[in-house]
């Protein structure tokens, strides 16, 4: 039985108990079909299409859970090209089918990701709103009288919904991070350039940035370290630069009384505070900060010449089709013709000119915590006063892009009667993106507010982030100590923590030692063998608990470093060569727990 919320650890313990990619297909289609927002997708994967595409990834990869998003499924933000489903940016007359896939959705379905379909947008993703659209306006998951946030809208409420797993957003002004705080969502919002946008319809080239929604910040990052990395097709793509934060002690910058602006949102205001509260409670050092320069570089989006480059995306097709944009959209993007290249420099210069101010601020603090958006609106109110209404919901993300930082947007409770979610968003410098994750994650799972519409929902375990170095040593276990199995409970007596359930490089191969209480595997490194990789578990154990578990580890069997499938290392079980002579091979079943089940069959 498949959560309401399809989060990533919970499909993938899913298709280790047997399910398959073509039964989770035919879950998601029902769902799809059942769905009480008409105005989600703007195209969805035809249903036999689909269908082949799970049939495809058994045939490319039999084992389960054998690629980083084996069978995973995923929505699309329709300006992001999809091999064979249109593009329309939200305007038909603009539609056209791609032949080819945008090089970060052609490295999520080389890691298994199954496209379930393209969502709706803000045209032209022109909007913080979601209400911008000739296919309707998503509506909050909560409540249906408000908005979704935008542009982004749709693929928040996918993931909201549980039709998919994860799903994928642009943002410029704020579009990956204000729709997944109105429907209790995690927004990761990658450093510009780190994931690349060829094959994405720019909003603003030189500041868009492709994100992701989900129900976890764990989830949410495994799936942008899949889409991140250099791509020369993109000319503003960058390869990451090392940044760290402190491992304890952090300084988190918070809005004074003077910039404090929730547009009368008392419930926001105080759910602001109590996050606040929270960040303390979890040993961060709150750190009044002034927020003017950051607010006057969040002017500049909308109210400066970085308009001009809407202008420039679209300038052949607004000339000969101006009639086919929805009014707002078309009276924001004609605006940019009142700026030329004078106020372009101009802009520039006080943009620079505010980056200085803000480095004394940054002197003082380590990450930002700001309200995602200081309030929201039914799509009756935003309707009525479109622009304005929209500009507050942007009040503190404007920013962010223009001066190239890192952020993630996590839920923060909800208003007094329990009715609309609140968030607020973590920002670090450029390149920051890990090193917010974990106090990221802390924050999520200490305020109790569930994933998308379930929230009741208890995050998982496997999800967890684990801080860079908060004294855990980790460990790869790969038999009788996985979870479920007789040894598990040396790892929880011992006070360790289950960090992630992940598969070893494809260059392992796995045996069933002889003559061992309980049955133990050995696991071999071959470096010439080539496999799907084997199913592991990484713990992790304080350092006296690690010492003594390592000490009883009995012969043939010892520690080494073990490569993940993801290129990473970690201290592992590993098996001496000579003790596999005669023993039977069971890699081809893709894992200890896989060979346990095969036995009872």
């Amino acid at each position: 039985m498949l959560p309401e919320i399809l989060d990533l650890s919970s499909v993938r313990a899913a298709y280790a108990q047997g399910l398959t990619p073509l039964e989770l297909v035919e879950e998601v289609i029902v769902r799809c079909e059942a769905a009480d927002d008409p105005a989600i997708f703007i195209t969805r994967t035809p249903d036999d299409e689909l269908r082949n595409a799970a049939r495809e990834l058994v045939a490319r990869a039999p084992q389960p859970n054998s690629l980083p998003l084996w069978g995973i499924p995923f929505a699309v933000k329709d300006n992001i090209d999809v091999a064979g489903l249109p593009t329309t940016a939200a305007c038909p007359a603009y539609e056209y089918r791609p032949e080819a896939d945008a090089t970060l959705i052609a490295r999520l379905k080389a890691a298994g990701a199954l496209v379930i379909g393209k969502t709706n947008l803000d045209q032209f993703a022109t909007g913080l709103n979601g209400t911008r659209s000739p296919y309707g306006a998503p509506r909050s998951v909560f409540d249906k009288a408000y908005v979704s946030g935008g542009s982004s809208s749709g693929s928040a409420v996918a993931v909201a919904s549980g039709l998919a797993t994860f799903a994928l957003g642009t943002d410029t002004a704020g579009s990956g991070r204000v729709p997944a705080s109105f429907n209790n969502l995690v927004g990761i919002k990658p450093t510009p350039g780190l994931v690349p946008n060829t094959g994405v319809i720019p909003a603003c080239r030189s500041v868009d940035v492709v994100t992701v929604f989900a129900g976890t910040v764990g989830d949410g990052i495994a799936v942008r370290k899949v889409m991140e990395g250099y791509d020369a097709g993109d000319p503003f793509s960058r390869e990451a630069e090392p940044c760290t934060l402190p491992a304890s002690g952090l300084r988190i910058g918070v809005l004074d009384g003077a910039e404090r602006e929730f547009y009368g949102n008392k419930a926001y205001e105080a759910l602001y505070d109590a996050a606040i509260e929270r960040a303390k409670s979890l040993g961060a050092t709150i750190v009044p900060f002034d927020y003017a320069p950051f607010r006057e570089a969040a002017e500049l989006l909308y109210n400066g010449p970085w308009v001009a480059e809407r202008l420039a995306a679209v300038k052949d097709f607004i000339a000969t089709n101006a009639d086919d944009f929805d009014p707002t959209v078309r009276t924001i993007i004609e605006g940019a013709r009142r700026y030329d290249a004078v106020a372009a420099f101009e802009g520039r210069y006080k943009l620079e000119s505010l980056r200085q101010k803000t480095k004394v601020e940054w002197n003082k603090v380590d990450m930002l915590m700001l309200p995602t958006s200081p309030t929201t609106y039914t799509v009756e109110d935003m309707l009525a006063d479109p622009i304005a209404k929209n500009g507050h919901f942007g009040r503190y993300t404007n920013f962010v892009n223009l001066f190239g930082y890192a952020a993630i947007a996590i839920p923060a409770g909800f208003d007094i009667a329990g009715h609309l979610p609140f968030g607020v968003t973590l920002i670090g410098p450029a390149f920051a993106d890990e090193a917010l994750a974990s106090f990221a994650d802390r924050m999520h799972r200490d305020v109790a507010a569930g994933m998308g519409k379930d929230r009741l929902a208890a995050l998982p375990e496997a999800s967890r982030v684990v801080e860079p170095d908060d004294g855990m040593i980790p460990i790869m276990v790969v038999g009788a100590h996985l979870t479920g199995m007789p040894l598990n409970h040396e790892l929880t007596g011992s006070g360790g923590r289950l960090v992630r359930i992940c598969r070893t490089s494809n260059d392992y191969r796995l045996f069933v030692l002889p003559d061992t209480t309980p049955p133990k595997p050995g696991l071999i490194h071959e470096p010439d063998y080539e496999a799907a990789g084997l199913e592991v578990e990484v713990w992790a154990l304080p350092p006296d608990a690690f010492g003594r578990f390592v000490a009883n580890i009995p012969a043939p069997l010892g520690i080494g470093k073990v490569t993940l499938d993801d290129g990473s290392s970690v201290s592992g079980f590993l098996c001496e060569a000579y003790a596999i002579a005669g023993a039977q091979e069971i890699t081809a079943l893709g894992g200890w727990r896989s060979y346990i089940r095969s036995l009872s069959v």
